[in-house]
Order: structure tokens, then C-alpha cells, then sequence
């Protein structure tokens, strides 16, 4: 599928996603009905406890498709500056500015112009200054060189056609001793291809998980040091089964190939706070 084509897909899914959350629907992608948990199905469920809920509007909470919790793994201190890439509603861009205070500023970047204005009435009704929404894309990002402390996302990455762009992109705004902290969805191990096409449309309605390796691979590459891949939830055939069965595949025959194999996953890195050696035998 062309690039072009998975970013109109996205777009589309995420502006009727924000849409149904802004006349108080569920933002469920296709014919799901939300949880009691705020969320759409395993993935989504639960993923905020009552204290954070009650620290953002609940239209931010409606419009969440996240598969993860980053403002609670992330750490983050006051005074830091936090950077969300596909901030959506603008549920985890809200949460970091309370944690990181007046003195420092939480960021939301996203691509759809429906998500977007949400965010702004979310902003509006949460009463935060800290704040700002911008409109872009995560694989160019619009800010310069070095100038957050963290990176947070929530099962935005995995959507993206380029991630090796989007992995350096969030290594080049980021300082010196800077955090790559996201949660997203990851494959442990080998899946077949035509099996994984549609799990990957269970766990994120359009979706290209990475495999745990590769992910690790991608962000060295992208020049990310202490790179660990924790998982936070591990999904069990049981999980996507209604979903598979419709899609007319015998869930019992491929039940060991898939049983396991996806997880949502807390992904962190860092960037070195060392700069590179330059002068002529400093390195020797």
C-alpha cells in the first residue's frame, strides 16, 4: 500500500474518531461500542485509573485510541518540556503539563485538523497555559533541533508508513540526555505475514507493529542509546477472536501462531549527553 495511501486511511479513521468524540460518542474505529472502561476493546480499556481521569475533560478521555499510559512511565519532572507526537484528543499532552508544571511546557502534534480542534476545547476546559497543539506530521516535526527534553506517543507510531524518519525525527528535536518514552503496539516474534495483516487492523484499525527487534534496531540506528522494550500488556488469542472469526479465519487452526505474539509495550531510549568527539586524535 503507497504511503500516501496508509496516511489518507489514518487521517480518515482518526478525523470520524474525533468527530464521534466531540458529540459525546464513542470514538471506537468501525462498529465497536466502548468499553466501561473508556476504552474500545482490550487494547484501549483501562489504560487510565480514576485519579488521572479526573485531572482532564472527559471528551479527552472519550477520544483516546491508545493502547498504552505513557505520562505514568515517562517520569517526567517539572520544569521539562514534552513533546506528544500524535497527541489526538490531547488526553496525554493535558496529564504532562500537570506533571511538568507551570515552569515547563507540554507540546501536541498531530496531523488531523477534527483531532486537533478537539484538543484545543479540551485545553480550553482543562484550563491549562502550559500547553500548545501544533499541526504536522510526526515524520516531520515542527519544532527545532533539540529543543524538548522528552518524547511521549501513544500507539501513533506503529501508524506510520516511515518510522525510521519518524524514529530520527524524534532524535533530532530532543537535547543532549533527552527521553524517547512511548508506548506502542510490538509483535514478539514471527507472525505470518497474512496473519499479521489482520491482527494488525484488530490492534489499531490501521496498524504496522513493529517486531521487537527491529524496533530495537530502528532506534539505534537512529542513534538512541539504553534502549529497552517493556511489555505493559500481552494480548492473548482470546482477545481477538470475535475479530478474527469475522474475518472468516478459523481462530482455533491459528491459534499457536498468534496466541501472545502482540503486546502493547512501553518503548524507552535515550540520547547521549555527551557530544561527539571531533578534534584530531581525541578519540585515540
Amino acid at each position: 500500500m503507497p504511503d500516501a495511501s496508509i496516511k489518507d486511511i489514518v487521517k480518515d479513521k482518526y478525523s470520524q474518531a474525533a468527530l464521534r468524540a466531540r458529540t459525546g460518542q464513542s470514538a471506537c474505529c468501525g462498529t465497536s461500542a466502548a468499553t466501561a472502561g473508556g476504552g474500545c476493546d482490550p487494547i484501549t480499556t483501562n489504560l487510565y485509573d480514576a485519579a488521572q481521569a479526573g485531572e482532564i475533560p472527559g471528551s479527552a478521555l472519550t477520544a483516546s485510541l491508545g493502547c498504552g499510559n505513557p505520562t505514568a512511565l515517562a517520569e517526567l519532572k517539572p520544569g521539562e518540556v514534552v513533546l506528544d507526537l500524535g497527541s489526538g484528543g490531547g488526553i496525554d499532552v493535558l496529564l504532562s503539563a500537570r506533571r511538568v508544571g507551570p515552569e515547563g511546557k507540554a507540546y501536541g502534534l498531530d496531523m488531523t485538523d477534527e483531532m486537533l480542534a478537539l484538543a484545543e476545547e479540551n485545553k480550553a476546559k482543562s484550563g491549562l497555559t502550559n500547553v500548545e497543539f501544533l499541526k504536522g506530521e510526526i515524520e516531520s516535526i515542527p519544532l527545532p533541533d533539540g529543543s524538548v527534553d522528552v518524547v511521549i506517543s501513544n500507539c501513533v507510531i506503529n501508524l506510520s508508513a516511515d518510522k525510521d524518519r519518524v524514529l530520527k525525527e524524534a532524535f533530532r528535536v530532543l537535547r543532549p540526555g533527552g527521553r524517547f518514552a512511548v508506548s506502542d503496539v510490538v509483535v514478539r516474534g514471527e507472525v505470518p505475514a497474512a496473519l499479521k495483516k489482520n491482527m494488525d487492523l484488530w490492534v489499531g484499525c490501521v496498524s504496522g507493529a513493529l517486531g521487537d527487534a527491529e524496533y530495537v534496531e530502528k532506534l539505534a540506528r537512529a542513534g538512541f542509546e539504553k534502549i529497552t522494550i517493556e511489555p505493559t500488556r500481552i494480548y492473548d488469542l482470546e482477545d481477538a477472536r470475535a475479530f478474527l472469526a469475522a474475518e472468516g479465519i478459523d481462530v482455533d487452526a491459528v491459534a499457536k501462531t498468534v496466541d501472545g505474539k502482540f503486546m502493547s509495550a512501553f518503548v524507552r531510549a535515550t540520547k547521549s549527553a555527551s557530544k561527539p568527539c571531533c578534534a584530531p586524535g581525541c578519540c585515540a
